[in-house]
């Protein structure tokens, strides 16, 4: 029987785990931590459980087919809808709610921003045709030989998608109000990309919320973890926790197996879903490693609440009052943020499960600098602008509900192997996108491949699913090549 060893216990690790034992394939998982699931957790004390990482749920319908692919049925988890999607509060006390609905959203925009409605239909039609082309092309292959991207179908596609264009620029071509610019281009910052420096084929994100809706995984976004881990015992597959791989053995270009806590293992197949700038040394020495541009980071507080805010929606955006020097202080002066926007979940308006009773929990996002520049630790005093900001625009009294708090940076995302402490995977840029972007074969080695959010087809937990099936289509097809040449 054919072996794989899978380095890394992220969400990709598992789909692609499950996806191999179900063609015959032997598969062994090696974690560094002591629980599976990567960015996917949760927070978890005195009987209040909340998402550690991703909290929005998009594109349901990839989340659906791949668990099914997987061996996962669809009972077993329920995926509950946001509706409203979530609303952007404005500096100036406006605000402005975004629909799965066209009619609602239409009424809106004549409410917020009169005048604009056209400009929204003319984009959602736009991207809908950029949407079927851009999913098959881009989303579901896989560019190990750069010339499969390169094609003459590939460009007319490329320039049909704009991405000579960044998303802000995009929007400013459907909307005339920078406020709704902003809405509908900070998506980007879901995988931390600038507005102004992601490519516009990353503004598919905000029509998708509008086309196939915002969704919400009862339990928690990382109970699916739980459902996973639980099949993958079912399988009797071997998980090794605490174990930490140290390198994998390369001999005439192809792997023969890996080093993990000081002992060998032989694989015929290897795949590594880690942070991948930081997998790189595996099998790389200093000298060969490719340098790249990180993700934006994030400052994060959890908060255990002695109430449920029922005024409030479970997603909410609160914009700087100038987003553009928010985003040039992230991304170009990489400095603390003066004026930060931030994003709020609350995800007990629609989960009691998550909170003792008549209780709540909060979740805030704060996108910030990455890198070890910053200590956060001498940042005391922007966590508590952050909690009064909450506080004023959004949740009253706030400071009166909190039963406890829980602070991360990127400093502690460094220490988990985040690279830089980008909590995204590396920035979705030009360079670092489509082709440009480490594939599912990223090292000139037969046998080892890779998943993960800096991994094509990127970030995203659908997008690292996508990822994770292409590289076990790849496996298996190399494999079956192998085997008729032997």
């Amino acid at each position: 029987m054919r072996n794989t060893g899978i380095v890394g216990g992220g969400i990709g690790s598992l789909i692609a785990a499950l996806l191999l034992s179900k063609q015959g394939i032997n598969v062994t998982i090696f974690e560094k931590q002591h629980k599976l699931g990567g960015r996917l957790s949760f927070v978890e004390r005195d009987g209040y459980r909340i998402d550690e990482g991703p909290t929005i749920v998009l594109l349901p319908k990839i989340i659906e087919e791949i668990l099914e692919k997987s061996g996962i049925d669809r009972g077993d988890y329920s995926l509950l809808s946001c509706d409203p999607l979530y609303k952007i509060h404005y500096k100036d006390g406006s605000a402005y709610t975004k629909y799965a609905d066209q009619a609602k959203q239409l009424e809106e925009l004549q409410r917020v921003f009169p005048g604009e409605q056209e400009g929204y239909l003319r984009f959602m039609k736009d991207m809908k045709l950029r949407f079927s082309l851009g999913k098959p092309m881009f989303l579901e292959k896989s560019f190990i030989q750069k010339r499969d991207f390169f094609t003459y179908e590939n460009i007319k596609t490329l320039l049909k998608l704009k991405v000579y264009q960044t998303t802000k620029k995009m929007m400013s071509s459907y909307f005339q109000d920078e406020k709704l610019q902003d809405a509908y281009s900070l998506q980007t910052l879901y995988i931390g990309g600038n507005p102004s420096e992601t490519p516009a084929i990353y503004s598919l994100v905000s029509y998708s919320e509008h086309e196939f809706g915002i969704w919400y995984i009862k339990g928690g976004y990382a109970g699916l973890v739980s459902i996973l881990e639980k099949e993958l015992r079912k399988r009797k597959i071997e998980i090794y926790y605490g174990t930490e791989v140290e390198k994998i053995e390369v001999q005439k270009g192809r792997a023969e197996g890996l080093w993990a806590n000081n002992k060998f293992y032989s694989f015929d197949t290897i795949l590594v879903n880690g942070d991948f700038p930081n997998m790189q040394s595996l099998v790389d020495t200093e000298r060969t490693r490719n340098p790249y541009v990180p993700s934006s980071g994030c400052v994060l507080l959890y908060f255990g609440l002695n109430k449920t805010y029922k005024e409030a929606e479970v997603h909410q955006f609160f914009l700087s009052g100038n987003m553009d020097k928010h985003m040039q202080e992230i991304f170009i002066t990489k400095e603390v943020p003066t004026d930060p926007s931030f994003y709020t979940f609350h995800p007990s308006l629609i989960d009691s499960s998550l909170a003792p009773a008549g209780k709540g929990v909060l979740y805030t996002l704060v996108p910030v600098p990455s890198g070890d520049h910053i200590d956060w630790k001498n940042e005391a005093n922007f966590v508590e602008r952050i909690i009064d900001s909450i506080q004023e625009r959004g949740f009253p009294n706030l400071r009166n509900h909190i039963e406890w708090m829980r602070v991360k940076t990127p400093n502690e995302a460094m220490t988990e192997g985040l690279y830089q402490g980008g909590s995204f995977g590396i920035a979705p840029i030009l360079l670092q996108s489509g082709v440009f972007r480490p594939q599912i074969k990223p090292f000139v080695i037969e046998n080892v491949y890779a998943a993960g959010a800096s991994i094509h087809p990127g970030g995203g937990v659908p997008i690292v699913m996508l990822g994770a099936n292409l590289a076990v289509e790849a496996m298996l097809e190399d494999l079956i090549q192998r085997s008729g040449t032997h």
